[in-house]
């Protein structure tokens, strides 16, 4: 039994939110308006603002990255780390198996494609410190290699989940960005303007994320069939694949094909795991066995120092901003931009996990297998342009990034099998984040309904246009570069909104953590007055014995308590004279969470070694339930007068509670 079954109104139907909707779309097409009318202008205008922030926000970027991991590891490792996402009697919707499945796929993205072969060898040859194309230019390709992919940008995800999953499980409030700003500003603010702005500026950076991703996506597949098929690099058949990639990611998110989906993303990991192992396999083994073990120990032993390196004391400052503006600080960006999307799927899926399963399974679930691909492909490019001669691979890297893991390819048997398997890769990585991306943007667009339910498809539609549409504009703005900036310039306000997230959650965490030592203290009393109670009691009463009692005193000692609760001018909801077995009351608070007390007959087995459970002999309690699920006291010997106290006493409590919570 649980609060959830309480006397509730029906959720609103599902609508859009015009505050949210109207302006995130104006804003954003706007911006693809100017892109798209004056592409070189905007490129430009893009590269001085990309140069401005890089000089003057680097160091602020920095810190905040930092703040976000020590703040989430720091919950993880403290006492609310055993809090949970969900009340007291909320289990895991899923296993461990298919959670971390799920935590998996929710951050292996195409990107990994692009970016595992060219990022080292683009690194090798320009560096942000010491000399190019040196040995100890190799060692430290991989090493910033993994910082921009390792813990900072997994502490972003984990910090929207948890505040996310965190208020929408345990605060019975919207799956919904606005809901961590309810310790912080109020429910009135959260419904209108702060509410709206966090939402919908939300939506604006998760679609440059998309944006990057498709754009990402679009240059892997076009120059896998360039080097498969012999097509020429053109802007033309980028947008052909484009427009490709964009349809069947359209048809995806609206016609319902969850099971397809799920099957490919399936089929897709054991493909890219396959990948992995072939290049490990046919390349030099030992060498890239040797190279992951020593490029985790350079990661982790300057984790410290990366974190906070600006290259301060680098003679050219002008080459060391351009390079963190288009390396350190995009990636922190695009991390931020990709976390409303992936900490939504994040929190959807935690419900019943604790707030340090979560923070465990985001830190270290994916980040295995990212640095291994990481560290296997950047080592057999860095071997093959050291070691073989391969030149013209270290040029592609420069020159067109997303061909490097196919001219890499090209050293390895049955390349073009591999390659074909490579591009089918390429185009389901991509395929899965934009299905879904779309959902969330045309969700978080809307209001009402329940929890579980998307948005219509004709916004799931249109959102998918955009996405293309934008996508279009910044390619030929500048190419990725263009998009690079645009993320960084987006990421920066919304990386203050984290932040509040971070007062916000804390805020909460430590009022639940009193709450709920009131909650066992307040439990702990009346086990012992049940205990005082035994003498006038049946010790294990049938179900007509607590029914009598449910009905001679805890029915009227509720209409008790609803004439008390009215008289001070609130409106009570009761659950009277409508089911026997579940009565109760509940008071909407405009604060915050409702005010739920509910008394449940449920019934339970008697303890015994020697018959199964079903045949066991079976005794009732008439048990207290609040907001947050079961409070473990029995009402069974209460007088009427005790219970209505009861009522009154939990209901001032929760009042109290939510003065200090949302003041």
């Amino acid at each position: 039994m649980s609060s959830a079954s309480l006397i509730k109104t029906p959720p609103e139907k599902v609508r859009v939110n015009g505050w949210v909707f109207y302006t995130s779309t104006a804003l954003i097409l706007l911006l693809t308006a100017i892109l798209i009318i004056a592409p070189q202008e905007a490129g430009r205008m893009l590269g001085v603002a990309q140069a401005w922030l890089s000089k003057s926000f680097g160091w602020y970027y920095m810190l905040v990255i930092a703040a976000y991991l020590v703040f989430v590891v720091g919950l993880a490792f403290s006492s609310y780390g055993k809090l949970k996402l969900g009340s007291k009697d909320d289990t895991p919707d899923f296993s461990y198996g298919a959670w971390a499945g799920m935590l998996f796929s929710s951050g292996i993205g195409i990107s990994l494609l692009y970016f595992g072969a060219s990022e080292p060898l683009d690194h090798y040859f320009n560096p942000p410190e010491g000399a190019a194309a040196s040995n100890g230019a190799a060692r430290q390709a991989l090493q910033l290699t993994f910082l921009h992919w390792g813990l900072h940008g997994w502490a972003i995800y984990a910090l929207v989940g948890l505040a996310v999953a965190y208020f929408a499980y345990r605060h019975n409030q919207p799956l919904a960005l606005r809901s961590a700003l309810y310790p912080l500003v109020g429910e009135r603010w959260v419904k209108g303007a702060a509410g709206h702005a966090v939402d919908g500026f939300g939506m604006f950076v998760t679609l440059l994320g998309l944006v990057t991703n498709l754009g990402i996506g679009a240059m892997q597949v076009s120059s896998g069939l360039e080097n498969l098929f012999g097509m020429q690099h053109s802007n033309t058949n980028l947008l052909i694949v484009i427009i490709v990639m964009s349809t069947v990611a359209t048809i995806a998110a609206v016609s319902g094909v969850e099971n397809g989906i799920r099957r490919l993303s399936n089929l897709n990991i054991v493909l890219f795991s396959g990948l992995l192992i072939f290049v490990l396999l046919f390349g030099p083994t030992l060498h890239l066995l040797n190279g992951l073990v020593q490029n985790t120990g350079d990661y982790l032993n300057g984790i410290l120092l990366k974190t906070f390196d600006l290259y301060v004391y680098e003679g050219d400052a002008d080459k060391t901003e351009r390079w963190m503006g288009l390396w350190t600080l995009f990636y922190w960006a695009w991390w931020i931009s990709w976390a409303p999307f992936v900490g939504m799927f994040i929190a959807r899926i935690s419900r019943g996990r604790t707030v340090r399963e979560l923070v465990a399974g985001v830190l270290l679930i994916p980040l295995g297998f990212t640095l291994a691909w990481l560290s296997i492909f950047g080592n057999s490019a860095l071997d093959l342009v050291l070691n073989q001669g391969a030149v013209a691979l270290g040029k592609t890297a420069l020159e067109q990034p997303s061909m490097a893991i196919y001219q890499l390819l090209e050293h390895y048997p049955a390349s073009k099998i591999v390659i074909g398997v490579s591009i089918f890769v390429g185009f389901v990585l991509f395929l899965t984040p934009a299905d879904s991306g779309a959902v969330m943007m045309a969700n978080l667009s809307c209001k009402g309904g329940n929890v579980d339910e998307d948005a219509p498809h004709w916004l799931r539609i249109f959102w998918s246009a955009v996405i293309t549409l934008v996508t279009i504009g910044l390619l030929f703005a500048g190419n990725f570069e263009a998009m690079q900036t645009m993320v960084v310039l987006a990421g920066l306000p919304f990386s203050v909104v984290l932040i509040v997230f971070m007062f916000g959650l804390h805020k909460a965490m430590r009022q639940d953590m009193a709450t709920e030592l009131e909650q066992a203290q307040l439990a702990e009393r009346g086990r012992r007055g049940f205990s005082e109670r035994l003498t006038a009691l049946d010790l294990q009463p049938s179900q007509a014995t607590v029914q009598r009692f449910m009905d001679k005193h805890v029915t009227p000692a509720l209409e008790d308590a609803t004439k008390a609760l009215r008289d001070q001018g609130l409106d009570v909801q009761t659950l009277l004279g409508k089911s026997k077995r579940c009565i109760g009351v509940r008071i909407e608070m405009e604060e915050g969470n409702p005010f739920v007390y509910e008394v449940s007959l449920d019934g339970y087995a008697v303890a015994s070694d020697e018959l199964p459970e079903a045949e066991r002999a079976r005794y009732y309690r008439a048990e207290v339930y609040l907001h947050n699920g079961p409070q473990e006291y029995d009402l069974m010997g209460f007088a009427q007068e005790q219970i209505t106290r009861d009522v009154l006493d939990q209901f001032e409590s929760h009042r109290q509670l939510l003065g200090r919570v949302y003041s």
